[in-house]
């Protein structure tokens, strides 16, 4: 079973369906739409500001989503995949965005719709990505637009947490 602990009071809360790796964390004031999955050594520790994720969302293996006291949310939306080894820190990324393996978004960034971010990217604190464009680097910059079906990757996490719900 996951590492769920609430924190000041405040509880994890998730919808229909989700799974969570046996030791995947969730902490505080966070709260998961349906069919999303947190896999294995993923932490999601909204202590010091809320975390919001859609539905359909994954974090997948070694990831780490946290806040900035007071100042930053993490707002994630629906049908995102968070790669493996990823860091997610007090930013905004909108729905069907894709985080390459080993990312790391700081504060106050957003990534738009349907974005990508490459693996191994560092976006800077405040840059904004434009929906269906893919950035990468360090620092990220932009690379091209992206192409059809280049982040359909969520559904494919919802079938393996089903698997692993078996």
């Amino acid at each position: 079973m996951a590492l769920i602990k609430s924190y000041k009071g405040l509880s994890p809360r998730w919808g229909k369906e989700c799974y969570f790796s046996e030791n995947a964390t969730l902490v505080g004031d966070v709260t998961l739409g349906d069919q999303c999955s947190v896999w294995f050594n993923a932490v999601v520790r909204g202590d010091v500001a809320p975390i919001t994720i859609g539905d359909r969302t994954n974090i997948q293996d070694g990831s780490c989503v946290h806040v900035t006291h007071d100042t930053g949310p993490t707002h994630i939306g629906s049908d995102v995949t968070i790669g493996h080894n990823v860091t997610v820190h007090a930013c905004t990324i909108h729905n069907g965005a894709l985080i390459g393996m080993g990312a790391t978004l700081l504060d106050h960034c957003e990534v738009g719709e349907g974005a990508i971010v490459a693996a191994g990217a560092l976006v800077l604190q405040g840059t904004k990505i434009p929906p269906h464009e893919i950035w990468g680097g360090v620092p990220a910059r932009y690379i091209k637009p992206t192409s059809s079906g280049q982040t359909d990757n969520a559904a494919h996490y919802v079938e393996y947490a089903k698997e692993y719900m078996k």
